[in-house]
């Protein structure tokens, strides 16, 4: 909150503002309270007043002194007596000529009544005043003194001085003065607690942060290319970014996804799982309506409780897009190794034989690397049109040079040109998954040998990969298309897994055999050619 150019943080604020609520409801609350507590008080002494006159006016004493019948000095004690017992500060009887009979100052005794404001009285009436007597100011409750034959004989006066009056209504008033002080206090320290509690549940943030953070958390859902799908502790979706709706609309999944529980809106997403046991998933496979994701998820804690889950979505063509862009990159840059590599060692034997001035071998030797270069591109462009396929062929006769294998490539039908460009990709997954393979079977070998076979017979495309490596065992052979299945240790057994994986989603077969020393794998996969 800014008062002006200053700043006040929340803690501050909410400490006041809740401090401020409290004061002025307990303050209007005192107030009115200590009103009626001060009539109440009032009120309580003026019957007090009043009954002490009525119980005086109706002594036997007083109305006898008044009628004559005994001795008028009989009130004075009797008046005295019932002001010590009562508390009041004065009782005056007096006689219908205003002349007392009795009074706190015997001086006064036998003088007329001073204040005026006893002459109702005088005609039968009782009631409650404020004068002014010998006294000073008092509350002053006047009753009539009747005779036995109902006939008024006097009057009698009984008061309270008005700074006693005060005095009562000061000392009721104090309960709720120190009730407001309590309270006051009270609410400032449970004002402070709780400005200090939701200062430590958001993190110590000012508003002015919490609203950046929200634009820039905001900012991030919209522009990440990521879907992203957060649900509370009770399922509900509570955040969806707009690459996520487009992903689940181009799945055929319409509608707003917000505040709806997610069993509900995508049942198979296992989100409501990752709540339950608080363990993440990475890198999971989600089908919808025949597309398919690749999806993480994650828990969210606070405080060490599980609050929420956050799934991210990437459409696995797009992952494969950028898998293909990447794949394409290394092999390139691994068939440039190779080659300067060769072409390095090409060089200082050509150097060499220029030193020694070897010419004829010279030029025979030049002859024999540009016969031998020709015949390697030339057999991998005859057979294959796909320019990421061709260098991903060359890169791996490169290679094979440099392993000292014996690589060759065969066919007698140009390979298609393939629809859609993903093909290609998992074309190329499969073959450097079983060349690679290959390479690691034949290792260790005196004669190593890597055959390659295309064929294409206008509906199925078919290539084998052959070499003259180890048998692969039984026991081997029962698993090694399991995802993690390895003999190499551990972070292997993914490459044949993949090759499966990718044949499927290209319907095609996959066999392998062991004929005559050779290990044979064998992919089948229909084909289409571009049209236009």
């Amino acid at each position: 909150m800014r008062i002006g150019r200053r700043y006040i943080s929340l803690q501050i604020s909410i400490t006041l503002f809740v401090s401020a609520v409290v004061l002025v409801c307990l303050l209007v609350t005192g107030v009115l309270i200590g009103e009626r507590e001060m009539r109440s008080t009032r009120a309580n002494l003026a019957d007090k007043a009043m009954t002490t006159a009525q119980i005086v006016a109706n002594s036997p004493v007083v109305v006898a002194a008044l009628e004559g019948k005994r001795s008028r000095s009989g009130v004075e004690p009797l008046a005295m007596k019932i002001q010590n017992i009562t508390n009041v500060q004065f009782i005056v009887v007096m006689d219908m000529h205003h002349i007392r009979l009795s009074h706190p100052n015997q001086q006064e005794i036998g003088k007329r009544f001073v204040g005026g404001d006893e002459n109702e009285a005088m005609h039968g009436k009782s009631y409650i005043s404020l004068g002014r007597g010998t006294l000073g100011p008092s509350l002053r409750a006047f009753t009539p003194v009747f005779s036995s034959t109902g006939r008024e004989v006097g009057v009698v006066s009984v008061g309270i001085l008005t700074n006693h009056v005060r005095a009562a209504v000061a000392a009721s008033l104090s309960i709720v003065y120190i009730g407001i002080s309590v309270g006051v206090a009270l609410g400032v320290l449970g004002a402070f607690l709780l400005a200090r509690k939701i200062k430590s549940t958001l993190f110590g943030l000012e508003p002015p942060h919490i609203a950046r953070l929200f634009e820039e958390r905001h900012a991030i859902l919209e522009s990440v290319r990521e879907g992203i799908l957060a649900v509370d502790n009770q399922g509900r979706v509570s955040v969806a970014n707009l690459a996520v709706i487009r992903m689940f609309r181009r799945a055929g999944l319409e509608g707003d996804p917000m505040h709806q529980d997610i069993r509900s809106y995508l049942p198979n997403t296992r989100l409501h799982r990752v709540l339950a046991s608080g363990s993440g998933e990475y890198d999971q496979e989600f089908e919808l309506n025949g597309v398919t994701f690749v999806v993480n998820r994650v828990p969210v804690l606070l405080n060490q409780e599980i609050v929420g889950a956050v799934a991210t979505f990437r459409e696995q063509t797009e992952l494969k897009r950028l898998a293909e862009q990447l794949t394409g990159v290394k092999l390139y840059a691994q068939a440039l190794r190779v080659q300067a590599h060769e072409f390095m060692n090409r060089l200082h034997v050509i150097l060499g034989l220029v030193h020694t001035a070897q010419y004829e071998h010279l030029s025979r030797y030049i002859a024999d690397i540009t016969h031998h270069f020709q015949m390697e591109v030339g057999a991998v462009s005859r057979l294959v049109k796909e320019p990421v396929l061709a260098g991903f062929l060359l890169s791996k006769l490169s290679y094979a040079r440099e392993r000292d294998v014996q690589l060759e490539i065969h066919g007698d039908v140009p390979l298609p040109t393939l629809d859609p460009p993903s093909t290609i990709s998992e074309i190329v997954t499969i073959l450097g998954n079983l060349i690679d393979n290959a390479f690691e079977a034949v290792e260790g070998r005196e004669s190593k040998q890597i055959d390659i076979l295309f064929a294409y017979d206008g509906a199925m495309m078919t290539f084998s990969v052959r070499d003259n490596g180890s048998d692969i065992p039984d026991d081997v052979e029962q698993h090694m298309y399991e995802k993690g299945f390895s003999t190499k240790g551990e972070y292997r057994g993914y490459g044949l897994y993949l090759v499966q994986q990718s044949i499927e989603r290209l319907h095609g077969v996959l066999a392998h055999e062991r004929d005559d020393g050779w290990t044979i794998f064998t992919v089948r996969l229909p084909t289409e050619r571009k049209s236009g």
